[in-house]
């Protein structure tokens, strides 16, 4: 059965299964779900996925995976090299730690600060099939969560080519699609972080940075 990819080109979750994917050089279909129309709230993904969410993982078994953390997972195991979740135990604690706190300090933040004020997404303040009212309040805490992780990862690269330890790993994309879409809420590196600066130029010369 071939692995299919359901994804959305312009949403963040889905871009890190597509590095992902593209870095382990896996064969696979995409099929993409219109987010802004909300297919992604109609009878027929629910059926794929019944979390409303994207991205989703038709694994080659069958089974469908609907989150980033048991794609990476399934695709570690399924396809090994190279390693992205790292090789011994404490290379393994290290990149959980460092993706557990960019997607916490990083992508939530901007999450709430685009979700609780963008007038599109009155109603929709978290993804899923349940709706929920915006919270302004919530948006400005996610503005100031956001700095403040920017310069926590600018303090992490000072002395680093990688965000979590010596080689490339899920810690980096996911770093790099947070640092990406905070422009989504006007928010982006400049002079105060020079090292992230550096990093970025980085990555950016790996091909599965383009997706």
């Amino acid at each position: 059965m071939t692995i299919t990819l359901y994804d959305c080109a312009t949403a963040p979750s889905p871009r890190r299964a597509r590095i992902f994917l593209a870095e382990k050089g896996v064969p696979h279909e995409v099929v993409q779900v219109d987010l802004r129309a909300g297919e992604q709230l109609g009878e027929a993904y629910r059926r794929i996925n019944p979390q409303c969410t994207v991205p989703a993982l038709v694994t080659a078994e069958g089974p469908v995976l609907t989150d980033n953390a048991a794609i990476a997972a399934y695709l570690e195991a399924a396809f090994p090299d190279p390693p992205l979740l790292g090789t011994t135990p404490l290379e393994k604690a290290e990149i959980a730690s460092w993706n557990w706190r960019v997607e916490f300090e990083g992508l939530m933040a901007i999450a709430e600060a685009l979700r609780n004020s963008a007038p599109a997404m009155a109603g929709r303040a978290l993804p899923g099939p349940v709706d929920y009212e915006q919270i302004p309040a919530l948006a400005q805490r996610g503005l100031a969560r956001l700095q403040h992780f920017l310069l926590t990862l600018n303090d992490r690269l000072a002395d680093r080519e990688f965000v979590a330890t010596d080689r490339f790993s899920v810690a980096d994309i996911t770093a790099v699609v947070a640092v990406d879409f905070a422009r989504i809420v006007k928010v982006k590196p400049g002079e105060a972080h020079p090292h992230l600066l550096r990093w970025r130029a980085a990555m950016g010369q790996r091909a599965s940075m383009a997706l």
